[in-house]
């Protein structure tokens, strides 16, 4: 994919992010999303050599849509200035634990991330009560896969809202604490534009292989 066409579209979106813009724009959208999808299908065939489950995904079954849903939001700009896609068992409507890849550049919109997530992102309740028990149930796995030093050098701490208190039913001394807070088991790497120029997908399946471990664990916990 020219990376660097798509960094000027949505720079260019970013600043003109109304339906006039875009429909006299939409060939090169077209363009840049079928390029989009073909490299989502070459990351997928780097990823299958350690998650032959992705082998046969469609690539479109990945790739989300640029429009965005304003029916809730204050911001009624319809159009995303970023390009994303989630990887799962079932593509990106995958609701276990997964992959997601997002190229971003409203460098000044407050909600800019350009970078690389893995993990469970905002979990029904019934979900995350049982992540949390299965993780306090095989803490030393858990901790032995989550402190390993590659995974925390690109992938630090972890995303999303934390409880202020202690969950219902657990200990509030509990030496788990930090974990049992959480909303959700996901962890992200940020990257700068250069990630995503040339050879990105080869540079994107070596980084998201280091999840796999903490991915694997949360799906068997979730399926189990």
């Amino acid at each position: 994919m020219n990376t660097k066409e798509l960094y000027k579209f949505l720079g260019e979106l970013n600043e003109n992010n109304n339906r006039e813009w875009f429909n006299k724009n939409r060939y090169r959208w077209e363009d840049l999303r079928n390029q989009w999808i073909d490299d989502i299908g070459l990351l997928l065939g780097k990823m299958s050599a350690w998650e032959p489950t992705f082998k046969n995904i469609n690539p479109k079954d990945c790739v989300f849509r640029i429009y965005r849903d304003t029916r809730f939001s204050l911001d009624k700009t319809p159009y995303k200035t970023w390009v994303c896609a989630g990887i799962g068992k079932y593509g990106k409507n995958s609701h276990n634990g997964g992959y997601y890849i997002q190229i971003d550049a409203s460098d000044l919109n407050e909600n800019f991330f350009n970078g690389l997530f893995g993990g469970v992102w905002l979990p029904e309740s019934s979900t995350l009560k049982k992540l949390r028990k299965a993780i306090i149930d095989n803490i030393d796995e858990f901790r032995e896969i989550t402190n390993e030093p590659q995974l925390n050098k690109y992938f630090p701490g972890w995303t999303g809202d934390k409880l202020k208190t202690i969950p219902k039913g657990w200990d509030k001394n509990h030496p788990d604490a930090d974990l049992l807070r959480l909303k959700e088991f996901g962890k992200a790497c940020e990257c700068d534009r250069k990630f995503f120029i040339g050879d990105w997908t080869t540079r994107v399946a070596e980084r998201l292989q280091l999840l796999k471990p903490l991915v694997d664990f949360l799906n068997y916990s979730i399926e189990e």
